[in-house]
């Protein structure tokens, strides 16, 4: 498996492709968003390691820019602890990210934990009621309504919403879905996704009908 280092600070970028490699993965560089584009492209990567902070364009830019081609598994590395930022980052379509400063033996966990959750997606459409899923568009259809995109994270969520229609996924169901982990950062996360996805799918996100809430509990998709 090949997996793109991304990040400006060579000491950093060395011992993460040092870690790597001695856990087996082949491994392929990049120092900046523009040399990351052209690695990309060159080397078709596995796994993509993106460090937010470089010079223009940065990583949120070349993540964006990265979904737009593959649904590659994206990890970000940030120094910055604001829930804002990683908010933006799942919108521009990261799967994960960690923090700097951070272990090698840490990052290499969540680098395998990140592969185990991306194996492939079952690829048939799904329906629920007036709801259609596609996977392999990364779409979603409310009726004749024209088809919505959805992040990678948003159609995990779907998946696991839509194969249980009208019945509560439990929240903690959900976190481990989404990310292998369910800490205080992830669930406040977690809500922000079915904020975003009402938006999406509900004619007033403010009073949600088909993507409800279950006091205490989780979420439930009512599609009728």
């Amino acid at each position: 498996m090949r997996i793109l280092v991304v990040d400006d600070d060579a000491d950093l970028r060395a011992l993460i492709g040092f870690t790597l490699m001695q856990a087996g993965f082949d491994i392929c560089t990049a120092v900046d968003g523009e040399s990351a584009l052209q690695a990309f492209q060159q080397n078709s990567p596995d796994l993509v390691l993106l460090d937010v902070n470089m010079p223009e364009p940065n990583g949120l830019k070349v993540c964006r820019e990265i979904r737009g081609r593959s649904p590659v598994p994206i990890m970000m590395l940030t120094v910055r602890d604001v829930e804002e930022d990683l908010i933006e980052a799942f919108d521009s379509g990261a799967d994960d990210y960690v923090h700097k400063p951070f272990s090698p033996r840490a990052l290499l966990a969540r680098v395998r934990a990140l592969i185990r959750r991306s194996e492939p997606l079952d690829a048939a459409p799904v329906t629920a009621g007036q709801l259609r899923l596609d996977p392999e568009q990364r779409s979603l259809q409310f009726g004749a309504a024209p088809p919505i995109r959805l992040t990678p994270l948003e159609l995990k969520a779907m998946q696991l919403l839509m194969v249980t229609p009208g019945r509560t996924v439990t929240a903690e169901k959900l976190l481990l879905h989404l990310w292998g982990r369910a800490t205080a950062r992830e669930r406040r996360t977690l809500k922000q996704l079915i904020y975003r996805l009402r938006h999406k799918i509900e004619s007033d996100a403010s009073t949600p009908e088909v993507l409800q809430t279950t006091p205490g509990a989780g979420y439930k998709l009512v599609a009728e």
